[in-house]
This record gives C-alpha cells, sequence and structure tokens, in this order.
C-alpha cells in the first residue's frame, strides 16, 4: 500500500529475451498511452483471440438454460458436489438483486459453449461466491458485474483450489477475480475491470501456492482510483497481499492505469519469469515490503511514462522507475526457493527510469508513520516487540523493519532512446536510496543510518549488465546523481563487469 508521507514511500509462452517491439505506442491528449499493438511474438493474446469452449453439453453435464434468469445458481444450488455444469450459448443472467450470485459447492465445473456468457447487467455484485474449494471456470466471459471497492467478481470469497482458464472476466467494478490458496489461472483474458484484474487477498489468511500463466491482463483500473482516493495504492493489473509462493510466468500485462503487477505486504517466494509487461501508466513492477523472489527473462518496455512524467513535471526528484523494490530484500529466514531478490537476463527498454531499491528510514513495524503497522512484518508476530522504548535496544530493531537487503541485479540489458519516451531528463534513473529518517522522536532509525546501510551494508549489487543510452545512477539518497565511473567507482562500486553505450537505441 502507499505510505502517505511526501513523495518517498510512492511511493504466453515463454519469452525469450530479443522479443520484437510493438507496433506502436502513442500518447493520446489527456496523456495516458493508447493501447498497444501486440507484440509479433506469440505472448498470450487471449483477449483478440478467446478459445471456444464444447458445442455440445459433455456427457453427465447439467445444462444451463440462458432464457431463464437464475438458471445457473437454481441448478447449482439444487445440484450435488462435484457436477459439471454446461451454460448453453447466449447471455445467462442472474436474479434482479444486488446480491443473487452462484454459490457453488466443492469440486463444481463451469463450462461455458462458445458464446456462454454469464452478466450483471450493472445489477449483481458478485458472479461466483461461497467457500467451496476445487471450483473450476472455463470457457466463460463473465461481465458487467459491480463489486464495491477492495472486492471480487469471480470467487468473490477467495476460496481455495480454484481454476480459471480459458475465461474472459471483463468490464466489472472493483476486481474480476479474487484469489486463495492453491488458485490457478491461465490462458484467460482480464481486461478493463474497475480496479484490478485480479486482487490476490484473503482478508486475514494468506495465500499459497497461487499460479498466473499464459493471461492477457490489460486496461485494469478503467474506475481510475488513484484520482478518487489519492495515494491508496489500490489499483492496477494484479495486486498480492500476503501471499507465499507464486509463479507469474508467461501473461502478458499492458495498457493498465497505473502498475502491472505489485506485491504488497508480507509477500514471499514469487517467480516472475518470462513475462511482456509494457505500456502499464505506472511501474510494471513493484515488489512492495515483502521477501524472496526471482524476477527473470521479462520483456518490459514503454511502462510508467505517464506517472513517471507527472511527478518529473511538479519538480520531484526522486527516481520513479520501472521497477521498484521498496522495503524488500532477500531474507533467509523466510522459507523460499532463493534467499535473494534475483533480477536477471531480462529486457528493460525505453521506460522511464530501470530499478530503484528504496527503503524509508521512518517506514517500521508499529511507527505511526507505516499505516501498515497492523501487518508488521513476517519476522516480528507481535507488534508490540517493535513497541517503545523497546524497539531502541538490540536485537529487536534489526528485525522491526523490512530491508531492502540481498538484491542481486545482473544480466540484464537497459536500453533507453529518450527521444522515443520523449524526456530529456529523470527518465535516466538506476537507484538506490534512502531518506533522511526523522520520524517519529524516538525512532532509533533517525539521520543517514539507512540510507548508508541500504547503499553499503546490505548486499545489495549490480553487476554484468549491459546498458545503452545516457543512463545515470543515484546512491545513498535523491540528491546524489552518479555517471557510470562514479558508479562503479569507490565507494559505491556497482556494475562491475557491466558495458555502457552512450547512444539510444537498440
Amino acid at each position: 500500500m502507499r505510505i502517505k508521507w511526501r513523495h518517498w514511500a510512492l511511493p504466453a509462452a515463454l519469452l525469450a529475451l530479443a522479443v520484437p517491439a510493438a507496433t506502436g505506442c502513442d500518447s493520446s491528449q489527456d496523456g495516458r498511452l493508447k493501447p498497444t499493438a501486440g507484440p509479433s511474438t506469440s505472448v498470450a493474446r487471449v483477449c483478440a483471440k478467446p478459445a471456444s469452449g464444447p458445442a455440445k453439453a459433455p456427457a453427465g453435464a447439467v445444462t444451463v438454460d440462458p432464457s431463464k434468469a437464475g438458471d445457473l445458481a437454481e441448478k447449482t444450488k439444487n445440484s450435488p458436489p462435484n457436477t459439471t455444469f454446461w451454460l448453453k450459448p447466449g447471455k445467462h443472467r442472474l436474479e434482479a438483486d444486488r446480491y443473487a450470485q452462484v454459490i457453488p459447492k466443492k469440486g463444481d465445473v463451469y463450462l461455458g459453449a462458445p458464446g456462454a456468457v454469464l452478466d450483471g447487467r450493472k445489477t449483481n455484485q458478485y458472479a461466483f461466491g461461497g467457500t467451496a474449494r476445487d471450483v473450476s471456470i472455463r470457457y466463460l466471459t463473465v461481465q458487467g458485474f459491480v463489486a464495491p471497492r477492495d472486492e471480487g467478481v469471480v470467487n468473490h470469497d477467495s476460496a481455495d483450489g480454484w481454476v480459471i482458464e480459458h475465461a474472459t472476466i471483463q468490464r466489472n467494478s472493483g476486481a474480476g477475480l479474487m484469489a486463495g490458496a492453491r488458485q490457478q489461472v491461465r490462458a484467460s483474458c482480464l481486461r478493463d475491470n474497475g480496479q484490478y484484474g485480479v486482487n490476490a487477498y484473503k482478508g486475514n489468511g494468506r495465500i499459497s501456492g497461487l499460479v498466473l500463466e499464459g493471461n492477457e491482463i490489460a486496461g485494469n483500473n478503467t474506475d481510475d482510483w488513484e484520482r478518487k482516493r489519492s495515494g491508496c495504492g489500490c489499483t492496477g493489473g494484479v495486486k498480492f497481499w500476503a501471499v507465499d509462493g507464486a509463479d507469474i510466468r508467461g501473461n502478458w500485462v499492458h495498457d493498465n492505469r497505473g502498475t502491472g503487477l505489485w506485491a504488497d505486504t508480507n509477500n514471499n517466494d514469487f517467480l516472475i519469469e518470462d513475462n511482456v509487461l509494457e505500456a502499464n501508466d505506472g511501474a510494471a513492477l513493484i515488489y512492495e515490503t515483502s521477501y524472496n523472489a526471482v524476477i527473470r527473462k521479462n520483456t518490459i518496455r514503454r511502462n510508467n511514462w505517464v506517472e513517471g512524467r507527472k511527478y518529473a513535471d511538479r519538480g520531484d526528484n526522486f527516481p520513479f522507475a520501472t521497477l521498484y523494490l521498496s522495503e524488500s530484500g532477500g531474507e533467509p529466514r523466510v522459507r523460499a526457493r532463493t534467499d535473494r531478490i534475483e533480477v536477471y537476463r531480462n529486457l528493460l527498454e525505453n521506460n522511464w527510469s530501470g530499478i530503484t531499491l528504496w527503503e524509508n528510514a521512518d517506514r517500521f513495524c508499529n511507527s505511526p508513520a507505516n499505516t501498515s503497522s497492523g501487518d508488521c512484518t513476517l519476522l516480528v508476530k507481535d507488534i508490540d516487540r517493535c513497541a517503545r522504548p523497546a524497539i531502541a535496544t538490540e536485537p529487536l530493531y534489526a528485525d522491526c523493519r523490512w530491508k531492502t537487503q540481498r538484491v542481486d541485479i545482473h544480466n540484464n540489458r537497459f536500453v533507453l532512446d529518450t527521444s522515443v519516451v520523449g524526456c530529456t531528463v529523470k527518465c535516466d534513473r538506476m537507484a538506490v536510496l534512502a531518506n533522511y529518517g526523522t520520524y517519529p522522536d524516538w525512532s532509533p532509525y533517525q539521520g543517514d543510518r539507512v540510507a548508508e546501510a541500504i547503499t553499503g551494508k546490505q548486499h545489495n549489487r549490480w553487476h554484468d549488465n549491459t546498458y545503452v543510452g545516457p543512463w545515470k545512477f543515484v546512491a545513498h539518497d535523491p540528491s546524489r546523481v552518479l555517471d557510470s565511473g562514479q558508479w562503479q567507482g569507490t565507494p559505491y562500486r556497482q556494475d562491475a563487469g557491466s558495458t555502457f553505450r552512450a547512444q539510444g537505441g537498440g
């Protein structure tokens, strides 16, 4: 979640590195990007070419009639668990009540025939709810539902073990889809929803074993929630909260209003690979107050043009980036497939800046400056351990904050042509920094302590990368803008083995 003090805490197939460029991307009059033509490679273009479901009811399936309002909910109610429902072609409706919805039983399967649509008609809030496990929804379009902010239309109650495949979830309010443990979302189109394509949130519980693979996640946050609730941090293509173990691969995440993928608060053990993340208004990826991730072999291009330019035009000198790691790092004490945040073999091309590693000195467990204090940290189960004055003594205060540490950035290609991005300054940054600690007055993190730690003591490292274009580097705090020689020299010693080519282009 975004923290509301100044600007400090802004803040499908497997794809090869050399993914061909899209055919074009222009700015509209309001500063947003026009929808981007798809890459010529076989990325997850499932919205334009959705797969078709079975034309006939499978043996033993219950047939659902679109001419009867509420037929799907009624037949689900009257059937035993593990029933397969086949929705005939046409527009299916629920009863005209805002809370009318389908409540599946364990193991139920919903199959849409070609042209089958479940339409909420801007009347019903939810399509599928309840706590039944292991429900499957395939080949079905779900649209026109009006879930409230932070709630979702499909799997509204975040039940576990659901499988969503070859579905189209579009033009709903709130989130198109919620997520539970062991949920799999594959080859689906999640587009033009009011808030998120997916909101991976389970109340006070944790989500494990989440898979998003081969989906097209596009054009979400049509209700522009950041404009309605400034600084809410409640927008984007996908938002993850307290997810322990996620595989996010082979997705095309594009043209979302806000961030493409955003892992926010106590997430752990993410594998983000072989995705195309492009033309999102904000960052392509934010990993915030979270742990342990592998980010590899992604193509990341033309992101953050809208939000980055907005802050630069205001005179803000913070290095707003397309890949933003905020209070997140590798933590060996938290079990995962890696004990670092590893960022490698990615192509970042013509984004607004590159990678920023950030740690807010005033953001820690039980700090009044931290609006997510109630979540605390995975390593501190009892928030009272971090209360004043105990925090001021070892060993507690070391674990009372989320640290940007053990980040390894290597073998990536960073390309910047400012004539393509349409900028001359502040769009060319790579950064590792913190603010000067000031708040609260009893904080043990005041002064340059955190800035010195993130820059030189927490094992954050760039090396063996390739840079093309006029890149600059920010270290310690926003005022220290370095050239490549200063970045590689004492005291920072970053990007050993990297190459730099000044001219723009590919």
